[in-house]
């Protein structure tokens, strides 16, 4: 209370299971833990932790000096890495021969390193493409499209039958659309899009479309970040002098052009 402190207790029993405090007060303990080379980013959510890396002209010194750091972290913390469940990911564009990549260690271990991963429900492939994901999540939806069609044989009603759909497959379809969906090729949304139009068929009800759902997703993600000044992306949505436009962000590739940020603009000046 005020000046008066007391003694250091040390705690030799963790938080319980689903308890609310708990990825509060992991987030507090982990809370300096971060990059010690500028060219690195250190992502936190809940205990999953990612290291990003530029790495310029094969120079990976910073880089794999991060991951050491934060072994060392981890170790000082009485904190253990899964290296079994730790992989590395390698996004390299340069037409160039490309060097033997040496595998990063943890404790001795080699990190396997694999050409796509799962983050945060979200399937990352090396090439940044999402053929992978939504051959993914299609399989995933296309099982539950099976209950689908049994709740649609014991004569359940339409609404139930559309509530079932969007708690258990649209929610599969959507899950961070705003990330990777502008970017997928014609073919992968004809995919998805057979996915709702099957489940339309079986409940009998007009359900919103793919790209309806992305672009009202784009419009309320992008609506969200107007409205927080403190959201690192806030800045990106400049006001032309007019007031009524954003400036369209200039972009040399189609990933960049095909990104959220970029098509949000479009969408909101639209």
């Amino acid at each position: 209370m005020g000046n008066i402190t007391s003694s250091t207790l040390t705690l030799n029993t963790g938080a319980p299971q689903g308890c609310v405090l708990s990825p509060l007060l992991y987030s507090l303990f982990t809370h300096d833990c971060v990059a010690t080379h500028s060219s690195n980013t250190i992502i936190k959510f809940a205990d999953d932790t990612t290291v990003i890396g530029l790495i310029t002209d094969g120079e990976e010194t910073a880089y794999r000096e991060e991951v050491r750091a934060l072994t060392s972290w981890c170790q000082d913390n009485n904190l253990h890495l899964n290296v079994s469940k730790t992989k590395e990911l390698i996004v390299d564009y340069r037409k160039r021969q490309r060097e033997a990549h040496t595998p990063i260690t943890i404790d001795g271990t080699p990190v396997e390193r694999v050409s796509s991963f799962r983050f945060l429900g979200v399937n990352i492939s090396e090439d940044l493409t999402w053929t992978h994901h939504t051959r993914v999540i299609s399989k995933t939806v296309r099982q539950r499209l099976f209950f689908l069609r049994r709740l649609r044989k014991f004569n359940v009603d339409s609404r139930i039958l559309c509530n079932f759909y969007r708690c258990t497959i649209e929610s599969i379809l959507t899950g961070c659309i705003t990330a990777w969906y502008g970017s997928c090729t014609t073919l992968n949304r004809k995919t998805l899009q057979r996915v709702v139009k099957t489940a339309q068929h079986i409940t009998r009800t007009e359900l919103p479309s793919m790209e309806d759902l992305y672009t009202q997703r784009c419009r309320k993600k992008a609506g969200r970040i107007l409205k927080d000044p403190h959201h690192p992306s806030n800045n990106l949505f400049c006001l032309l002098p007019s007031g009524r436009r954003y400036r369209s962000i200039r972009t040399k590739t189609t990933r960049l052009r095909d990104s959220f940020i970029p098509q949000a603009i479009r969408l909101l000046n639209s």
